[in-house]
């Protein structure tokens, strides 16, 4: 039996749906669905205040998720929301939600960032091994930044005299701008103040300085199992702060500890926050996730900051003292 001859209008249907499936095939090459919340590879940043903490929370997320990676900047504040702008990251972790302007330049490419609390942190005060002077006031913290206190023996007139260094790990550090706006004041940034490019360097340069005033993210000496957080603290003093509001707190001095970060008694206390520029449910929105979820919680709790979304509750071991704990409550219906 003969085949029939092809008419030509049967020929350019033909070429016509072999066109159609063509470039519908070149359009899924080109526009690949590459990540999910627990697969793909994105790029994010974070202020490298937190690395101690983020490090950990990474490295737990790629354990669980073995098709996930995530590329970590560790940066200044500052240059993590130009990751962020810029689609360098498709997320980032700071220490401030986006500011007015910020948002009107995401609202203009049509982006509208999500933010997620990670933690409640803490900056805190550091001084050098032989420097005897363990408690200062907010006041006196306050006068220090103003430029009103440039001597330590102004801060306690039986210490040496010495002009106060202040130290900090980056000019663009969330940390400063964190003083600026609580404080009201830029005028530290004007004179006897050095940025060193790391925490790290911070804890280095204030133990090697007796002068030296250093502002630090808590994450970085709060972990006592850690040996690197260990080694920090025997190479520094952490001081005591008190609250300024003297009627209700009494006058008395806080250090940076968790219970007292999570009762406000420490009066330097910040928000740690996740803002992502994803327009879809992808990696960022997964990882996102797992920190805010209880096991990522519980990361934040072991490393010395007070978890943003679990349940806490606070246990007298002592008179005046206090330690902090997981609402069991909250685990038993987690798990």
């Amino acid at each position: 039996m003969k085949m029939k001859k092809i008419t030509n209008k049967y020929y350019f249907a033909l070429l016509l749906a072999f066109a159609f499936f063509t470039i519908s095939c070149g359009d899924q090459k080109q526009d690949p669905i590459e990540d999910g919340p627990t697969f793909g590879s994105i790029t994010i940043s974070v202020d490298e205040n937190f690395k101690p903490i983020f490090e950990s929370q990474v490295e737990t997320f790629h354990s669980i998720y073995k098709r996930a990676h995530l590329t970590v900047r560790y940066v200044p504040e500052a240059q993590a929301f130009a990751d962020l702008l810029s689609d360098t990251s498709r997320m980032i972790v700071v220490s401030r939600l986006l500011t007015p302007s910020e948002s009107s330049e995401f609202e203009k490419i049509k982006i509208f960032p999500r933010n997620v609390k990670a933690a409640y942190d803490a900056v805190a005060l550091i001084t050098h091994k032989e420097n005897k002077l363990v408690s200062v006031t907010y006041e006196q913290i306050e006068g220090i930044l103003r430029g009103n206190i440039p001597n330590w023996r102004q801060v306690d007139a039986s210490l040496p005299s010495g002009e106060i260094q202040l130290i900090f790990d980056s000019y663009n550090s969330g940390i400063i701008n964190y003083l600026k706006n609580k404080f009201g004041t830029d005028s530290f940034l004007k004179k006897n103040s050095f940025a060193v490019k790391s925490s790290e360097a911070v804890v280095d340069y204030v133990s090697k300085n007796k002068n030296a005033l250093g502002f630090l993210g808590v994450s970085w000496i709060s972990d006592g199992d850690d040996p690197k957080n260990l080694s920090f603290l025997s190479k520094i003093n952490v001081m005591e702060v008190s609250h300024p509001d003297t009627s209700v707190k009494g006058g008395k001095y806080y250090q940076p500890f968790q219970a007292y970060i999570a009762t406000g008694d420490y009066p330097l206390v910040r928000t740690v926050t996740m803002i992502s520029r994803e327009p879809r449910t992808g990696l960022a929105y997964g990882f996102m996730s797992f920190v805010a979820s209880e096991r990522g919680q519980r990361i934040i709790l072991k490393s010395g900051l007070v978890p943003a979304t679990m349940p806490i509750r606070l246990v007298e071991v002592r008179s005046e003292n206090f330690s902090i704990e997981r609402d069991d409550k909250y685990e038993s219906n987690n798990n």
